[in-house]
């Protein structure tokens, strides 16, 4: 197996933990894994129109209004028309939302200070810069 074989074996099997991981927090709220994505999102934006919020999911917007309007009836998103665009409604958490968001944002701070705990101060400033990169390849 040479470098970038292990690699994609790697990241094949990170990935698969850490979905287990979302997986099984979500299946202890009343939300579906796409309705805590679309909420995270927002929580790091003030608001996106539909079109941006989709793009961000790597979805299409008809996907996207279905689960919106989930959230809409819940009371944790709400719609409102865009300022300078007559055309376009953003989507922005209610209070109740950024509630949730900041919940589960806990969590995930929760599971990556148990991801460090398993490195040293090195390895973890190694890895930011390694993942910072691979974003940015995206």
């Amino acid at each position: 197996m040479n470098d970038n074989e292990r690699l994609s074996a790697l990241l094949v099997e990170f990935y698969e933990k850490l979905s287990s991981w979302e997986h099984a927090v979500v299946r202890g709220s009343a939300l579906t894994l796409p309705q805590t994505h679309t909420l995270e999102i927002l929580g790091q934006h003030d608001s996106l129109r539909m079109k941006e919020l989709a793009a961000k999911m790597g979805v299409t917007t008809g996907t996207l209004t279905v689960t919106v309007d989930r959230l809409e009836k819940r009371g944790l998103v709400e719609r409102v028309p865009h300022e300078t665009d007559r055309r376009s409604v953003l989507v922005t958490l209610t209070p109740a939302g950024r509630e949730l968001c900041r919940e589960h944002h806990a969590l995930h701070l929760r599971l990556t200070g148990e991801l460090a705990a398993a490195l040293s101060e090195a390895e973890v400033e190694s890895l930011v810069v390694i993942l910072h990169k691979l974003s940015q390849a995206f």
